[in-house]
């Protein structure tokens, strides 16, 4: 009992002690941490970089046919222009031409005194070829003082948002710029910095995708040629209460650490994309497939030029290619990265750890004690491992195997200088914890997680209407695609704001369920007050889609005033059905089974026939306790079921007039409602011809609130006058799903 107390008091101190270098003292174990994932990246080994990505090699056979670097500029014109006449998708300048071209004939007439204004200017040329061509041009950021006074700013087309920022940009804020002379920095469409900033081992692992000059913030030219290919104006900056927590640009969203800095995922090692030595480009003899409709970085791979980085891959590896696995990550969204909830990960790893690790001190067995060390050891290297590789996300390992292997040190001495009297009392001990019966309790419990357990749950079903034509109408599927974001990310929050579960998505459809798998008091009317929220917001949103330019196909397509864009019907029924882990042993998920989803599917789908927004069953209707507007729909028995069920069509709650999704007053509907169930109470019992005038009636009304139920009970009625039932029961059967 001393021993395990003492123990467990080492390992309360090694996790506090962890906790507390992981918080306030990562200048002692990040090299050691860094090494740890750079030898994760060599472990997975080379990816195939994106074969659209190609670099235009300032090599060592393009020096020494076109001769030492830096070439005349009319040079690199050549090189630009035969790029555009490849049909290049677009050229970033991994290159900073800051000095005028001394050997320009127009330089050289002016240095001799000669008349100059009609002579060839290289660097003019090779401006106007920089304008006339897809080019983004770079430049540096000297990021401290260098004795040089700061001078102009960059140019830059980009605008850059900081959501919720502080009072101060947590932005890397350079010294001064170094930029290109002028005439060209003034005819480029844009332009970005190149800068890789090295961690202090100098190994390049991130790069900063956003850097602050003169309170402007400007973008690295990586992150600036995309937003130039995907035609976009604005890139945002998210903060968070600790920082930057990620950069967005359009639909992408790029994860950064706190300053703005994007880790790499590096493809593998230097040559992991195509290389185009630019002689064959100037001499137009290279594979114009290998150029055409590509991203082209023109840098170098020169050991002269000295634009070499150090890399978790090589200790030498091309400058120019830490941007090409920058645009790979980016173009691709295949990033890893540290989220702020990773923080919290780590922490409860740490103490998780340190609990485990006592654990196995617990064990009699020395060598069975270590090889348990070395199972976990390799467990949190495998998982951690898995994270960065598999899922792009980064947790902490080195201070984790540092506290377990410590802790386990350290144990095995006070197991030395503590020694029990008795090995049995030391089994004993551990006995008394894990017993068999709790280890057949733990068992059980994970069998009826597998298999399952019975719960009474409200599930919900929508599915947009005619939504082949609406797919038809957009034209393209990204334009098809921002209109489904727009539909679903409000439907989906109303639902969670709900204390729904989003199951999942069926295309255009949306599966959910109340009270699991936590409880939910009030679940059938929480299910059906999201339902309304959903139609209240859709009205909202069809309103905003006519008024967007970009979704001006969709708004032709309801060429009706009145007509919506997006229209959904949606089911509702409530019932016991099995909720729990299920799939296969390689993919499962938490979800429910059971005949209610299987009726809440077949209300749904049933809202066509009925001409209806929100249909419910009277299983949910008698859970109810809020106050709506009910219409009574049919009692049926659906396909695949022999016992019938009530139909009801929810048409808002009842509150005050106006009713919003029909635009009349509440008296009104009630007075039409009031009239519609008398019909369907004659209708129930038989008296078809008196039932038969009131659905006319309400049938003949220009200002019905359902265009369908009453022609419905119309055909019925005039079906049953003329062949009159026996032993009506009110029950009709639908043979189809809808």
């Amino acid at each position: 009992m001393r021993k395990t107390l003492v123990q467990f008091i080492v390992a309360l101190f090694i996790a506090i002690v962890t906790t507390t270098l992981y918080l306030h003292l990562s200048e002692l174990y990040l090299p050691f941490e860094h090494k740890l994932k750079d030898f994760m990246f060599k472990a997975r080994g080379e990816v195939k970089g994106d074969e659209n990505i190609v670099i235009i090699d300032i090599d060592e056979k393009s020096l020494k046919a076109l001769g030492q670097w830096p070439w005349s500029r009319d040079t690199v014109s050549t090189l630009l222009q035969n790029l555009a006449e490849y049909e290049v998708g677009i050229v970033g300048l991994d290159i900073v031409f800051a000095e005028p071209d001394n050997s320009s004939p127009k330089k050289v007439f002016q240095k001799l005194g000669l008349p100059f204004e009609n002579v060839m200017d290289y660097d003019a040329l090779l401006a106007q070829t920089i304008g006339d061509t897809p080019t983004i041009v770079g430049y540096v950021f000297a990021l401290s003082n260098d004795g040089i006074a700061p001078e102009a700013a960059p140019k830059s087309n980009a605008i850059i948002v900081e959501k919720n920022r502080p009072e101060n940009s947590f932005l890397i804020k350079p010294y001064r710029t170094i930029l290109n002379i002028p005439s060209i920095q003034e005819n480029a469409y844009s332009s970005g910095y190149f800068n890789t900033i090295p961690d202090n081992d100098g190994v390049v692992r991130s790069i900063p995708l956003v850097m602050q000059y003169d309170g402007i913030a400007y973008p690295a030219l990586s992150l600036e040629m995309i937003r130039v290919m995907l035609d976009q104006k604005k890139i945002s900056i998210v903060y968070d209460e600790r920082g930057i927590e990620q950069i967005e640009l359009g639909d992408i969203a790029i994860p950064t650490d706190f300053f703005g800095r994007m880790i790499v995922n590096y493809r593998g090692g230097s040559k992991s994309y195509r290389y185009i030595s630019a002689v064959d480009i100037y001499n137009k003899t290279a594979d114009a497939s290998h150029v055409k409709g590509k991203i082209a970085l023109l840098g170098t791979s020169a050991a002269g030029l000295l634009d070499l980085r150090s890399t978790p891959f090589e200790s030498v590896f091309p400058g120019v290619e830490v941007h090409a696995n920058a645009l790979d990550n980016i173009l691709n969204k295949n990033f890893i990265a540290k989220p702020i909830w990773a923080v919290g990960v780590d922490m409860a790893a740490i103490a998780i750890v340190a609990l485990l690790t006592f654990t196995i001190l617990l064990i009699p067995s020395a060598i069975f004690s270590f090889l348990s060390l070395v199972l976990l050891n390799s467990i949190i290297i495998g998982l951690h491992y898995y994270f960065m590789v598999y899922e792009g996300i980064i947790f902490h390992t080195f201070l984790l195997l540092l506290s377990a292997n410590i802790l386990f040190v350290l144990g095995q001495a006070i197991n030395y200088f503590l020694e029990i009297k008795q090995k049995e009392m030391i089994k004993g001990k551990f006995a008394s914890k894990v017993s068999p019966a709790v280890m057949n309790d733990i068992l059980s419990t994970q069998g009826d997680v597998l298999s399952g357990r019975e719960k009474e749950i409200t599930v919900f079903f929508s599915d947009v209407r005619n939504f082949t034509n609406l797919s038809e109408a957009m034209g393209d599927p990204k334009s098809l695609i921002h209109l489904m974001n727009a539909y679903m990310d409000p439907m989906t929050d109303i639902i969670i704001k709900t204390g729904g579960t989003v199951d999942k998505f069926i295309g255009d459809a949306i599966m959910a369920y109340w009270n699991a798998p936590l409880h939910v008091d009030n679940h059938a009317d929480k299910a059906v007050s999201a339902a309304l929220e959903q139609l209240h917001h859709l009205r909202d949103l069809n309103a905003e889609l006519r008024l967007s330019p970009e979704f001006k196909n969709a708004v032709t397509m309801s060429d009706k005033k009145g007509v919506p864009i997006i229209d959904i019907g949606i089911g509702i029924n409530t019932g016991v059905a099995i909720v729990g882990e299920m799939g296969s042993s390689s993919r499962s998920d938490y979800t429910v089974i059971g005949d209610p989803i299987n009726l809440g599917s077949r209300l749904e789908s049933l809202c066509k026939y009925y001409s209806s927004k929100l249909n419910i069953s009277n299983f949910t209707k008698e859970q109810l306790e809020g106050k709506y507007i009910f219409r009574f729909l049919d009692l049926v028995t659906v396909k695949g079921k022999s016992e019938p069920i009530e139909i009801w069509q929810v048409h808002d709650y009842d509150r005050v007039m106006p009713i919003p999704l029909y635009n009349v007053s509440k008296e009104e509907l009630e007075k039409e409602l009031q009239r519609y169930h008398e019909g369907i109470a004659l209708y129930k019992k038989g008296l078809f011809e008196e039932a038969l005038k009131i659905f006319e009636e309400l049938d003949a009304k220009e200002d019905k609130t359902n265009q369908t139920i009453y022609a419905i009970y119309r055909e019925r009625c005039l079906h049953y006058i003329e062949m009159p039932p026996q032993n009506f029961n009110g029950v009709f059967v639908h043979t189809s799903k809808g």
